[in-house]
């Protein structure tokens, strides 16, 4: 054969060969692609199955947890439902209650109509008579004394007016004792009743006035060269350094305590920082005195808040965070104030009034003791010309001047808050006095009560609240012990000054002796 037709043929054998090859391999190819697209597809069915029921049970959770906050809800409000329904049916008890007694309260005063209606009648018919009578007597005495009737008529009611006046004077004498001791249960039982419901306890705090220091280094650090730091302190601070050998302490000396408070904060920081220099000492009072202010007026703002009032001024509120460094006879005057307002908002419960008003007023009674010692007059005045500036309402700027009689008290609102003070500080526990100026009070009562002639002897017992004086009976009698009692009292108001009351009593004994042989 031709070479060359042998070359053509197996150049065509070679291609179909490669077609026949490539045919194979195409169909391998797409068999292997169709494999692979099932087994994603597979896959995917089964990660949509996957998801499908994660789906469901997350489905059936939410339906779950949103079915339990459901049941939740409608427990509470069922709860909520039944709590105002048990309120409303306190309140239609006391209602019918209520109701219950103005029907018995009216038929009373029915019953009491229909008595007065019968005492007219009796007294109408008794005014008759005693007019016969008289005419009868005029008459009689026209005949016996040879008077006219007009002249009888005159001397018979000259008797009468007399006989009536007597009689009225003994009535109006037995009224007064009735409604002095009706008044004087009343008071004593709301007066109890606000410290029942009011049970504050006590806390006595001193003011302080040293700071502790690690290193008596710092000593010689506070002072500085040439004594400039300690200079530029007292100037700025407004208050006295003290260092001295005491070790590990330096004092602060002020009558202010605000300022005392505000220079042991300054000299904490300065220790601190370890950097003493007047441009410091400066820069840290200011920051404590900032400090400080936002603290007190904190302070106003939880009092006012725990006595449930508002819209007091921000500088009052400041003044009464401030009475957290003020003590009177060691008992906190921050502490005196919020139970001030408590016992005054008791009181008015009890009788009807402002609560709310009365626990201002109450709160707010001592201000002045925290204002700056330039302004003139008493704290109570000072205290009511601030409250009144800064837009307080009269009744209560007339009984915060009034609760020391600075001003003589109109309102019963002037009344409350001077008794809830005297209440707060007179309550035992309350406030404790050194024992050089207890000693020397007990002594003054005693010496006070020996100067009234026919005093045999005297014990001022309970803290200096009382007194017990012994008389002797030729000079004394017992009529008498009344008067002495109320001169005593009268006296001691007059020469001394003391937290509360004191009580006199004064006893007089009649002595028989009997000699058995």
């Amino acid at each position: 054969m031709d070479p060359i037709m042998m070359a053509v043929i197996g150049a065509v054998a070679g291609a179909v060969i490669v077609f026949v090859l490539l045919n194979i391999k195409n169909s391998a190819a797409q068999k292997s692609k169709e494999g692979d697209a099932q087994n994603i597809l597979m896959k995917a069915q089964a990660e949509a199955e996957e998801i499908r029921k994660k789906a469901a049970n997350d489905a059936k959770n939410i339906v779950r947890d949103e079915r339990n906050q459901l049941d939740h809800e409608m427990e509470k409000k069922k709860k909520h439902l039944t709590d105002f329904e048990r309120g409303l049916t306190k309140k239609e008890v006391a209602l019918e209650q209520k109701t219950e007694q103005i029907t018995k309260d009216q038929e009373r005063v029915k019953s009491k109509e229909v008595e007065i209606e019968t005492r007219v009648v009796k007294l109408d018919a008794e005014i008759k008579k005693n007019v016969e009578i008289q005419d009868e007597l005029a008459n009689k005495l026209t005949q016996v004394a040879g008077l006219t009737k007009d002249q009888a008529k005159a001397e018979l009611i000259a008797a009468v007016e007399q006989e009536a006046k007597v009689d009225a004077a003994i009535r109006v004498k037995r009224i007064e004792e009735e409604a002095n001791e009706e008044s004087e249960k009343r008071a004593k039982r709301i007066v109890g009743i606000a410290i029942q419901r009011f049970a504050g306890e006590y806390v006595a705090e001193q003011t302080i006035s040293s700071v502790e220091i690690a290193d008596d280094g710092v000593k010689g650090r506070l002072i500085g060269r040439e004594g400039r730091n300690i200079r530029a302190f007292e100037q700025i601070c407004g208050v006295d350094l003290i260092i001295d050998d005491t070790p590990g302490i330096v004092t602060i000396s002020s009558f202010n305590v605000v300022r005392k408070e505000i220079s042991r904060m300054t000299i904490e920081r300065l220790i601190a920082d370890g950097r003493i220099h007047p441009a410091k000492i400066e820069e840290f009072y200011e920051k404590c005195k900032h400090e400080f202010e936002s603290r007190l007026r904190e302070l106003g703002e939880k009092a006012q808040m725990e006595i449930g009032v508002h819209g007091m001024h921000p500088e009052i509120l400041k003044l009464i965070g401030a009475l957290n460094w003020r003590t009177s006879y060691t008992q906190n005057q921050y502490q005196h104030a919020l139970e001030s307002a408590f016992l005054a908002g008791n009181m008015a419960a009890e009788l009807g009034l402002n609560v709310k008003q009365a626990r201002r007023a109450g709160l707010i009674h001592d201000i002045g003791k925290v204002l700056d010692a330039s302004a003139e007059g008493s704290h109570a005045v000072i205290g009511a010309d601030f409250a009144k500036k800064y837009g307080e309402s009269p009744d209560i700027v007339h009984a915060i001047r009034a609760h020391h009689d600075d001003e003589k008290p109109e309102s019963i609102l002037a009344h409350l808050v001077a008794a809830a003070d005297a209440l707060s500080g007179a309550r035992p526990g309350a406030r404790k006095a050194l024992k050089e100026s207890y000693v020397s009070r007990l002594s003054d009562i005693e010496k006070i009560v020996n100067s009234f002639e026919g005093v045999h002897r005297s014990y001022a017992i309970s803290a200096g609240r009382e007194v017990r004086v012994l008389v002797e009976n030729e000079k004394v009698s017992d009529e008498q012990t009344i008067m002495l009692s109320r001169d005593i009292a009268r006296k001691i108001e007059q020469e001394m000054s003391y937290p509360g009351t004191i009580k006199v009593s004064v006893i007089r004994e009649t002595r028989a002796v009997g000699i058995a042989k």
